[in-house]
Formats: C-alpha cells, sequence, structure tokens
C-alpha cells in the first residue's frame, strides 16, 4: 500500500529570509489590509527606512524599518481568528463618514487590533470573522478559496421554489452576473417567508439585489455560517476566539493537535486482575501443586486452561475413590463440561475447605 504523502514546510532555518511585498508585510502586522495598505503609500504615510514611500511596487525584507503614521511597524503575531455575532444597526467598517456606530465600537476593549473577513451590511447580522492578520483576511475573502456562506432571510411577498431553483445555474441583475446560488424555502408564514441561501462570491448586497429582482423583499437577513465555522449559539454581540488545532485543521495556520510539538495518547494493554493461585509447595505455577498434580494437569488439558483457586489443607478425593472413573476430578467450571473422561460432575463444591479445582465465580 502507498503511504500517503504529507503536506510538510520546508526547513527554512538555514535559508535566507524570502522578500515580500511592502503592503503585504503590513497586513500581516495585523495594521490593516493589503488593500488597506496601498491606500497608506499612495496618501504617504509610510516610510521605508526613513525615505516616503510612493508606490506599493516595492519589496521588503525583515531588517527593512518601516513606519505607518510615523510609527514603527510591529513584528508580526501569532495568526489568530474569531468569531463574532454582528447585531443588527452596527456598520463594518473603522471609521464612518455619517458618524454612524461601527462594530470596532462595539467591540470588547481587551481585544487586540482586528480585521474584518468581508462585511455584513448595516441590517445585516450573524457571523462575522475577525483575524489580527491582513493576509488571512484577504485569503478567506477571495472566492477562490471555495468556501460557502450560508444565510437565513426573512422575505415579504410569495416564495415560487422554482424561481428558486433557477438560481442555481446563476444570476444577471442589472447588467451585474452572480455566480451559482442555492435557494430553498424553509417556510411560508402568511406574507413572509424564510429561505436559507448559499452562495461562494458575497458581492455587495447579493442576496438582497438577487431576490429583490425575483419580486422578494428581504426584511432580515442572518448569515449562519462561513466556511467550515458557524455561527451556533454564540449570543449577538458576543465573541469568541478559535482555537489554534481548528485554525491548523481548517486553514493550515500552526501546528495541528496530532502532529509533532503535541502527545498523542497510547492505548495500553489490559492487565488481567485475577490474582494467580497459590499451591501447598509455594509454587505458584499451576500443574505443580501438591500430590494431585498429575490429575489436576490431566484435567485442566481437557478445555479449561484457568486454574482454579487453591485453599490450604488435605485433599478430599471423589467418593468413587482412587482409581475409579472420576477419582480426584474437580467440579466444573462455568462451562458445565465435566473435567474428566467418564462419570458425572458434581453439582457442587465439595464442603470441605479444599476447594481446589473449583474453578472462578
Amino acid at each position: 500500500m502507498t503511504k500517503p504523502t504529507e503536506n510538510k514546510s520546508p526547513d527554512t532555518s538555514d535559508a535566507k529570509p524570502q522578500p515580500e511585498r511592502i503592503a503585504k508585510r503590513i497586513a500581516r502586522a495585523g495594521v490593516c489590509s493589503r488593500r488597506e495598505a496601498e491606500t497608506l503609500i499612495a496618501e504617504g504615510r509610510v516610510r521605508l527606512n526613513g525615505k516616503l514611500l510612493d508606490t506599493p511596487a516595492t519589496t521588503v525584507t525583515p531588517s527593512d524599518r518601516i513606519e505607518v503614521n510615523g510609527k514603527l511597524l510591529p513584528e508580526p503575531e501569532q495568526p489568530r481568528v474569531w468569531r463574532y455575532h454582528k447585531p443588527d444597526g452596527l456598520v463594518t467598517t473603522n471609521h464612518d463618514p455619517q458618524g454612524r456606530e461601527t462594530i470596532f465600537d462595539a467591540l470588547p476593549k481587551d481585544l487586540p487590533r482586528v480585521i474584518t473577513v468581508g462585511r455584513l451590511d448595516l441590517t445585516s447580522e450573524g457571523l462575522l470573522l475577525l483575524t489580527n492578520d491582513g493576509e488571512i483576511a484577504r485569503k478567506l475573502e477571495l472566492p477562490a478559496t471555495g468556501w460557502s456562506r450560508k444565510y437565513r432571510a426573512r422575505v415579504h411577498g410569495t416564495v415560487d421554489p422554482k424561481q428558486l431553483a433557477k438560481l442555481a445555474k446563476g444570476h444577471e441583475v442589472s447588467g451585474i452576473k452572480y455566480g451559482p446560488i442555492q435557494a430553498e424555502l424553509e417556510r411560508q408564514v402568511g406574507a413572509n417567508a424564510w429561505i436559507t441561501v448559499i452562495l461562494r462570491e458575497g458581492k455587495n448586497r447579493e442576496v438582497r439585489k438577487v431576490l429583490e429582482s425575483i419580486g422578494l423583499t428581504v426584511n432580515r437577513l442572518i448569515r449562519i455560517s462561513y466556511g467550515p465555522f458557524q455561527l451556533g449559539n454564540l449570543p449577538v454581540g458576543a465573541v469568541e476566539e478559535l482555537a489554534p488545532n481548528i485554525l491548523a485543521d481548517q486553514m493550515g495556520i500552526g501546528t495541528p493537535s496530532n502532529k509533532k510539538g503535541h502527545a498523542v495518547a497510547k492505548v495500553k494493554p489490559k492487565r488481567s486482575t485475577r490474582p494467580k493461585p497459590k499451591t501447598e509447595s509455594g509454587n505458584d505455577k499451576p500443574g505443580k501443586a501438591g500430590k494431585f498434580a498429575k490429575s489436576d494437569a490431566k484435567h485442566r488439558g481437557k478445555g479449561n486452561d484457568r486454574p482454579g483457586k487453591h485453599s490450604p489443607g488435605k485433599h478430599v478425593p471423589d467418593k468413587t475413590g482412587p482409581g475409579k472413573a472420576g477419582a480426584g476430578r474437580p467440579a466444573t467450571g462455568k462451562s458445565g463440561k465435566p473435567g474428566g473422561r467418564a462419570g458425572k460432575p458434581s453439582a457442587r463444591p465439595h464442603k470441605s475447605g479444599n476447594r481446589q479445582g473449583a474453578g472462578r465465580k
């Protein structure tokens, strides 16, 4: 059988640091997204090694000194991702020209500087991913990542399931083409209905525009999942960080829990708790005890390989006497099969103190 190959990171311990675009470096430091970094450069707010930078088409290495808004660019931190249950009425932006409250005004104060993965409209609610790494945010936003976005939409109007089925082939609204959309009717209650919508592109106000084009007005929109991450029972306005092993498994960030650096529990074989039998001679090996060793060994060889419990004292032979069938034969165990070649097994053990061959209870 061919052993599956593993994706391993190349050994860069002796390799020289690879140069990268300055916008990417700024984004990895968690200052802003790559696109926003390019805007900062165009506005003359970024310096490289003391000189004002005028183009984002510049590569840098860890040894370069970068300043943004007069402050030294911090070193890139370990990538982190959070789930956030965005409430209705907050704008997904850092600064709103109209002075409306943003999600960053509502986030916990102890949260580090974060960037949103995509956006949700002012009146939209539900799952919004946050990260401290702008490069991760950009990667997760791209349709090429292949992650689906799932919504529950409450609409006003009568839903035609056939119209919803046509959306799976793609749709065009006002000259804008949208990719395949999976839409299913959950239930129709009077003039309103709930629809489940799954898409992969996430263009601006896509769900609202597409549904309005088929006569349905969206009056509530909740995002319940983004790729493998679910909104679940996360309370409105709450923030929860994803565990490192989840990031490793779902996004390839960090080290998964079953790789080097993490202990993997090994299953130990179960050990028998049955005590070893004691013999008169002090030898605990079955078949070697007392004057009836040969008789006992003979009967133990007949299908029962577990020695019975021996107690000190004198052995009381069977009433049939020595030399007769069943002489010296121990009582049967749980199997109910006699140990000798002839005669019937004893219905109960001998009343004497000797319980040799009595079997296990």
